[in-house]
């Protein structure tokens, strides 16, 4: 047992270490030039944060790694487990929640705030919108703890008389427990009256966790919902309108022509809507106008990433339209994989989740097998299954982004992604992980039984006053399916199409 421990705590730390350097890996490549040299607290805030989202993901099959420690014990208080497992999901958790509430909001204020202000009026501003949101966010986790912060376990309450001491134990199926009478034990013949709550407070932390929970899983819901199903159909459909062939030097002259004054007229829109940013007329049609030049600028970046694809130059023009290629097929072959994971999981929750009782455990029993063939292959699909819900978020945010005006777009880009769109992604992916944690927890629950994500998610979560109704009717995951069926349909029905600029800008006057 104690190499088993030893080579988990090592695992753990070269997991920690790997994640950091390849989270700094992914600032580095996908920064804007123009916060290169400078922003290094932003920088900072996305790596740390990037390295908790992705650790506390990874805690949930180092949890039922850990917990493999006490297999051969009678009970799992039998033995000390090496690694203090909710200890750490309570500070990694408190660590997410300052981060998402906190430091994030202020890095972002910190990052947009006016360049023509000195770096000590900047950072007052930041720390008033961070300290107007601490007391409020102190208050009413206060006054909710004070109120409602207790946890309703449903108890039975049985009674028996003693017995002598027996010389032998003679069980079978008609004498399951000592004594006479019944000849059943106390929990078969106790009577629905003997049921009864009983109550207890909770700790600060886990109300703190529990209420995160709550505010990421309404986020998870919609974006996850709608991710999970656009997340592979965008790749598929990227396949499908790809560049069938190398277009001639005059096609391109004239598709590059109309893109350019295309880029005129949306260079004309940004520097009035910048004009009326200066003079103080941000009201509700000038967000709106924002947010049209935005998504307008989005789909011409596309139009000129195709068309280079479609007309590549240079000396390698050929080796690069033979990369094009496969980059196509590529996001054909990832997209069939993400549609056969997105179904699979869609399937998992209505079979396992949904019906009582359950039909089948399905992925929990494909987790055990893997682990059976090598011990650490069904902890491997088992994360990979709980990174992709991530990763689904992601998409859905994106997509909703440009879809609704009250979402900001904040696309990620390699090599072309500012700061305040990191940090924003970064805040989501923090403020869902939890919620993905816990969904992950409920949905693997017969392979992580006995965890310590367990305990908090699934028994403490699940039994809060006010909230405990949320899942006990399955609020989330009905929404979740519902969200990524229609979204299935819609996208099947128009994802296809390729939508062109509109150059029609309702700028206020």
């Amino acid at each position: 047992m104690g190499d088993f421990n030893l080579a988990l705590v090592i695992v753990a730390i070269i997991v920690c270490v790997l994640v950091f350097i390849f989270n700094l890996y992914l600032l580095v490549n996908y920064q804007h030039p123009d916060d290169a040299n400078q922003a290094y607290f932003p920088k900072f805030v996305v790596v740390l944060g990037l390295s908790v989202a992705a650790i506390s993901i990874l805690m949930l099959p180092a949890d039922v790694a850990n917990r493999q420690a006490c297999r051969h014990a009678i009970y799992n208080g039998a033995c000390n487990l090496t690694l203090p497992m909710k200890d750490l999901w309570l500070a990694i958790y408190i660590i997410d929640a300052i981060l998402v509430f906190f430091i994030i909001p202020f890095a972002m204020f910190y990052y947009e705030g006016d360049m023509d202000k000195s770096v000590w009026k900047r950072m007052k501003s930041s720390l008033l919108w961070v300290i107007t949101t601490a007391v409020v966010c102190a208050l009413v986790l206060g006054i909710l703890y004070g109120l409602v912060g207790k946890v309703d376990f449903t108890v039975r309450h049985l009674s028996s008389s003693t017995e002598p001491f027996p010389s032998n134990w003679d069980f079978t199926s008609g004498q399951q427990c000592v004594g006479s009478g019944a000849r059943q034990c106390s929990a078969y013949s106790a009577s629905d009256s003997s049921e009864t709550k009983w109550t207890m407070r909770t700790t600060f932390p886990e109300y703190v966790v529990a209420l995160a929970t709550i505010v990421g899983s309404v986020l998870f819901t919609i974006f996850g919902g709608v991710g999970i199903a656009c997340l592979p159909l965008g790749l598929i459909f990227s396949f499908i309108r790809r560049p069938k062939a190398v277009i001639t030097r005059s096609q391109y002259i004239k598709e590059a022509t109309e893109l350019s004054k295309k880029a005129r007229e949306l260079k004309k829109a940004a520097d009035t809507l910048h004009q009326e940013e200066r003079n103080g007329n941000k009201g509700r049609k000038w967000r709106k106008n924002v947010k049209t030049v935005e998504k307008e600028l989005l789909l011409l970046e596309e139009d000129v990433k195709a068309l280079e694809e479609m007309y590549p130059q240079g000396e390698k023009a050929e080796a690069s339209w033979a990369m094009t290629v496969l980059g196509y097929l590529a996001k054909l072959v990832l997209g069939v994989l993400g549609l056969i994971v997105s179904v699979a999981w869609i399937a998992h929750i209505v079979i396992y989740l949904l019906v009582d009782p359950p039909i089948s455990a399905f992925l929990n029993e494909i987790f055990i097998k893997l682990d059976d063939v090598w011990g650490l292959l069904g902890t491997a699909a088992f994360a990979f299954f709980c990174f992709y819900l991530l990763l689904a978020v992601i998409a859905g945010a994106m997509m909703l982004g440009l879809k609704l005006v009250f979402i900001t777009i904040h696309p990620m880009k390699w090599g072309a992604t500012l700061m305040n769109s990191f940090l924003f992604n970064v805040g989501l992916i923090l403020l869902c992980s939890i919620s993905v944690i816990q969904f992950c927890a409920t949905a693997f629950a017969y392979y992580a039984q006995a965890t310590a994500a367990q305990e908090i998610f699934g028994h403490t979560l699940q039994s809060l006053r006010g909230i405990k109704y949320l899942y006990k009717y399955n609020v989330f995951q009905i929404g979740f399916i519902v969200l990524a069926g229609l979204t299935f349909v819609y996208y099947s029905a128009f994802g296809w199409r390729r939508k062109k600029p509109s150059g029609r800008f309702q700028l206020s006057t």
